[in-house]
This record gives structure tokens, C-alpha cells and sequence, in this order.
């Protein structure tokens, strides 16, 4: 399939349902099964076997007892289908509009962080994915790649940009006005992660990615960030240095191998470690409040996007802070153990809204039957995280693409079987 004509179906009325189905059961003639497994489950499960220990603990664990990711994914089995016979689906249209831009689905690549850890071309193979689709691409502030790299590789595909906001003003400046050069289409702002939750399977392998410099790129290759840097390294520091062991000269290791410049320069260079440190103290602040998005629009014209909204009195107040958009999330259940679900959050943040700006939705999706219930309780589209994140483990930028090709196709078909042509008529009517 071309990039071309997955493009042209903004405008055109192809059935993408039709079209993936009988491309993989015309494969099953000749005994060919799918590389990435379709059932979501089966997709789970064969990345698991591809993936390292601490990778999958880091993509597929979320807090505590994982009881908020059980929630999301409960949330959408309390809401049933409820489908119309007899209407004219022949042609369907699943294309939207966010920001001025008309989207082919409505569906968004999730922002997600260390991507190397899934597979060696992080970013840029879900960059090719993304823009062989034309779906937008979340770029990270966790990215294994700086943005620049990933805006290259996107071509002239739709990208919003994800911010972490730093401790520190000028590396917010400075990602910010890098997120406008590389012609970022929103500025998405992810609340809910100013301080890590309590991630029980990373704990228990006792690894945490960005204290090897992995996931860090933006950092890095940053100028603010760098001057940070060195100012540190030029400070010596007081804590005794422990006897080291295999493990940590690994780690030294990869702290120099991610780090700009020369390997074996790296090595004997104390930029490396002190980039690492320099990152765990800048990462992110508790101590924002509703009035430092007045800074925020002041540094940006972007449309600025709340993500991390669960309760309907802070979309409210997000309303009277003059953002442009909302995204319900919960992180994926992997920041707060016991919290709401999710989806089950979804239709009181709709309701206080009111279609004063778009609310997008996040956490839990895995079919595009999720999708097509999301946007039947208010959402404009949905992100999506963890499926092709394991499709990207098994096939690379292939992997990514074919998983959220996969959830379009069925989005497509749920629509025509349950009597609607346009993402537009899907509505809460059509629940249960």
C-alpha cells in the first residue's frame, strides 16, 4: 500500500476496513499469517517474547498494583455497542479535524518515552509509520532521538510536540521554540507525571532507563540543557564514588554512548554522568499551578493541550485558563494506583466542556472498537500508546504502522456495522 493512497483517503471514501482485511486473508491463500498478531492479546503476548526484561516492565507496567490499568481496560467492557440496521453505510469517511488540519482517523500516535528500549530505530521508525499513514505523531520530551531527527524523518507529516516541564524556565524556552522549529502543530503538556509513580515492575528489576542516559536525546541535544551541563561538571562533586561493579561501568557506558560526541572521549569526560544528574534534577516541577500556563501562552502561539485530565472542575478551570484542548488521561495507569478509569472519566470532562474545545482521549484503547466507543462518549480522537509500541518491538516502523492500520481497519468496520458514516455521527446514542 503507498503512502499516497493511504493519504488520499482524507478526501476519498475507501473502505480501510475491506481493504486490510482482504489484503491479509488474500496472504492466508498462500500461507502467510500476519508478522504482528492482530487479536490485541496475541500482540501483547509476542512482544513480550521479543522484548527485554526491563523494557517490557518500563512499556507495559503501570503503578502499584496495576490496578488502574485493569480499570481502563474494565471501563470499556461496561459499555456495549448498540448497533442501527438499515442505513446507507456504503461510503464512509473517518477523517477529522484538529487545529485546522484535516486528519484521514482520528487517531493519534501516543507520546512515548525511551522507544530504543522497544527497538534501535526508536523514533524514527515510528516517525515512517506515522507518516506513511499521516496520522499525527506525539513526539516525546522522553524522545531516544532529539525532535529535530524525528521531525526530519516525518516529513511533511502532522507532529504535536509532548513537554515535560523542566525545573528550569530556560530549558522550557528552549524546548518550546525548538517544538516551533521543527513546525510542531500543538504543544501537548502532560500533567500527571511531575514526580514517577510508583512503578512496581521497574522497581522490582530495579532499572530506570533515563539513569543511563536512555531516553534523554532531547536533553542532551539541547543548548540550555547543555549549559546546565557543564556548569555541573565543572563543580566537584562531594559524594564518595562506590566500588564499582559490571553493572554500573555498563551504565557509564551507556551514559557515554548517548551522549553527544565520541565514545572514548565520552568515556574519560565527566559530561556524560553529569548530564545524567543534571536530568534528574530538572526533569519536572511539582510546583506548577494553573497560573504558569500564562507563562506558557506568553512563549507560545501554538494551540496548548492539557493532557492528564480526569475531574470535570479542572477542565473547567482549564476553560478558564484559555486552553485550546484537553486530553483525558490517567498516563496509562502508570502513575496513580486505584485511580478512575480513564474512559469512565471521560463523559463528565465532555459534559463540562460543553464543545468549547476539543477533548481527546487517552489510556486504555486497544481495538478500534475502544476508539469507536471513546468517540461515542465525546472524544474528538484518540491517542493511542501501547499496541504499537509492541507492534514497533516486533517489525520496526513496519510493526508501528501495521498495528495502527490494524485499529483503523476496525474502527472503519465498527462504524458500517453499527450504522454510521462519518466519525461525526457516532454518538452516545449508539451505547449502552
Amino acid at each position: 500500500m503507498s503512502e499516497q493512497t493511504i493519504r488520499d483517503r482524507v478526501t476519498t471514501a475507501v473502505s480501510m476496513g475491506r481493504e486490510v482485511q482482504g489484503r491479509i486473508y488474500r496472504a492466508g491463500v498462500f500461507g502467510h499469517r500476519p508478522v504482528v498478531p492482530v487479536e490485541p492479546a496475541a500482540l501483547e503476548a509476542a512482544a513480550q517474547r521479543r522484548m527485554s526484561p526491563q523494557a517490557w516492565s518500563y512499556v507495559a507496567g503501570s503503578a502499584g498494583q496495576q490496578h488502574t490499568a485493569r480499570a481502563n481496560l474494565a471501563a470499556f467492557d461496561r459499555h456495549r455497542i448498540v448497533p442501527r440496521m438499515l442505513v446507507d453505510v456504503e461510503e464512509r469517511d473517518t477523517s477529522v479535524e484538529l487545529f485546522g488540519r484535516r486528519l484521514p482517523a482520528p487517531l493519534l500516535f501516543a507520546p512515548i518515552g525511551v522507544l530504543e528500549m522497544a527497538h534501535r530505530e526508536a523514533e524514527r521508525a515510528v516517525a515512517e509509520a506515522a507518516r506513511t499513514l499521516g496520522l499525527p505523531m506525539v513526539i516525546s520530551t522522553q524522545g531516544s532521538l532529539p525532535m529535530e531527527e524525528t521531525a526530519a524523518a516525518l516529513g511533511d507529516s502532522p507532529r504535536w510536540y509532548q513537554l515535560y516541564w523542566s525545573r528550569d524556565d530556560d530549558v522550557v524556552d528552549s524546548f518550546v521554540a525548538r517544538a516551533e522549529a521543527i513546525g510542531s502543530e500543538a504543544i501537548v503538556v502532560t500533567l500527571d507525571t511531575h514526580v514517577l509513580g510508583w512503578r512496581t515492575r521497574d522497581l522490582d528489576v530495579a532499572y530506570l532507563p533515563f539513569a543511563r542516559a536512555e531516553g534523554i536525546a532531547q536533553y542532551t541535544s539541547d543548548p540550555a540543557f547543555r549549559r546546565l551541563v557543564e556548569a555541573r561538571a565543572q563543580t566537584p562533586s562531594e559524594e564518595p564514588t562506590p566500588r564499582p561493579t559490571v553493572s554500573a561501568v555498563k551504565a557509564l557506558v551507556s551514559m557515554a554512548r548517548h551522549y553527544p560526541g565520541d565514545l572514548w572521549t565520552n568515556l574519560r569526560s565527566p559530561l556524560p554522568r553529569a548530564a545524567v544528574e543534571t536530568f534528574l534534577d530538572v526533569f519536572s516541577r511539582s510546583s506548577l499551578t494553573w497560573d504558569d500556563l500564562a507563562t506558557l501562552r506568553e512563549r507560545t502561539s501554538l494551540p496548548i493541550v492539557l493532557k492528564g485530565i480526569q475531574d470535570p472542575r479542572d477542565a473547567a478551570l482549564a476553560l478558564e485558563h484559555g486552553v485550546d484542548g484537553i486530553v483525558v488521561s490517567n498516563h496509562g495507569g502508570r502513575q496513580v494506583d486505584g485511580a478512575i478509569g480513564s474512559l469512565d472519566a471521560l463523559p463528565g470532562v465532555v459534559e463540562e466542556v460543553d464543545g468549547r474545545i476539543p477533548v481527546l482521549f487517552d489510556s486504555g484503547v486497544r481495538s478500534g472498537a475502544d476508539a469507536f466507543k471513546a468517540l461515542a462518549l465525546g472524544a474528538r480522537a484518540v491517542l493511542v500508546g501501547r499496541p504499537w509500541v509492541y507492534g514497533l518491538a516486533l517489525a520496526g516502523a513496519d510493526g508501528a504502522r501495521t498495528v495502527m492500520e490494524h485499529l483503523w481497519a476496525e474502527l472503519d468496520l465498527t462504524m458500517a456495522l453499527s450504522g454510521v458514516s462519518s466519525v461525526d455521527q457516532i454518538s452516545r446514542d449508539l451505547l449502552a
